[in-house]
């Protein structure tokens, strides 16, 4: 997990925070696209756990987009919901699940390879990433999620750019003591006057090529809501039935 000290664009902002370390990540599935505003529908309408969600939040508008506009606290109350409705143990993944998810085997900045181009994801490609990085006109506005139709070695689409996406984990500004069993790092005593920062993984339509690596990590306070944070649900793994 995290970077190495060459890969272009490393740590910009944040001194320490991709620092290259081991995490062992348990069995997990994951889902292939952010959640979609047809599926927010659908689970809004589910019994309240703890929080009222609305129906239809998103700013850009389309069934099979990405949804947005969407807290940390919305994208948890969808997890629940789902999660009573099923009996399955919906969740957001957490930061280590989610970059191993990402790069799928890969080592590179992305899992395409050495940089991005506007044909395989929706990013603001006004500037380039890379000795063979491509230029061309940003969309300026979430895609559908299966629109680039192409995936991960794991199957999964859309994780550099189109929407930035929720983890479980409290924002930390280094791996200094960091999980090595990929849970959730969570501060066991948090300030009472306010509550930590929630990561986001994964770039967006509004951000520059280096946000959509995968070991890049941002933050932000888990009750904002704008056009270019969504997130993916998680659960574990199934089991075999011993007969």
């Amino acid at each position: 997990m995290g970077s190495p000290e060459d890969e272009e664009s490393r740590e910009p902002w944040v001194k320490g925070s991709e620092t290259l370390h081991p995490v062992e990540v348990p069995s997990f599935a994951m889902g292939q696209y952010p959640v979609t505003q047809a599926q927010w529908r659908a689970v809004a309408v589910m019994p309240k756990r703890q929080w009222d969600l609305t129906a239809d939040p998103s700013h850009f508008k389309g069934a099979n987009q990405p949804v947005e506009q969407v807290s940390w606290n919305d994208a948890v109350e969808f997890c629940a919901r789902l999660a009573a409705q099923t009996g399955q143990g919906y969740r957001l993944p957490t930061e280590a699940e989610w970059e191993y998810a990402c790069r799928a085997e890969t080592e590179t900045p992305f899992h395409f390879g050495e940089t991005l181009s506007p044909e395989v994801a929706n990013y603001n490609c006004s500037v380039t990433y890379g000795e063979r990085g491509v230029a061309g006109e940003k969309i300026g506005q979430t895609t559908s999620v299966d629109h680039y139709k192409i995936a991960n070695r794991f199957g999964l689409s859309d994780m550099h750019g189109n929407v930035w996406e929720w983890c479980q984990d409290d924002w930390h500004r280094n791996y200094e003591d960091a999980p090595a069993d990929g849970s959730a790092w969570i501060n066991e005593h948090p300030s009472s006057f306010s509550l930590p920062n929630k990561v986001l993984r994964g770039g967006s339509w509004l951000n520059y090529p280096w946000r959509c690596r995968s070991a890049f990590r941002n933050h932000v306070s888990r009750d904002v809501r704008i056009d270019y944070i969504s997130f993916r649900v998680a659960c574990p793994a199934p089991r075999a039935l011993a007969l």
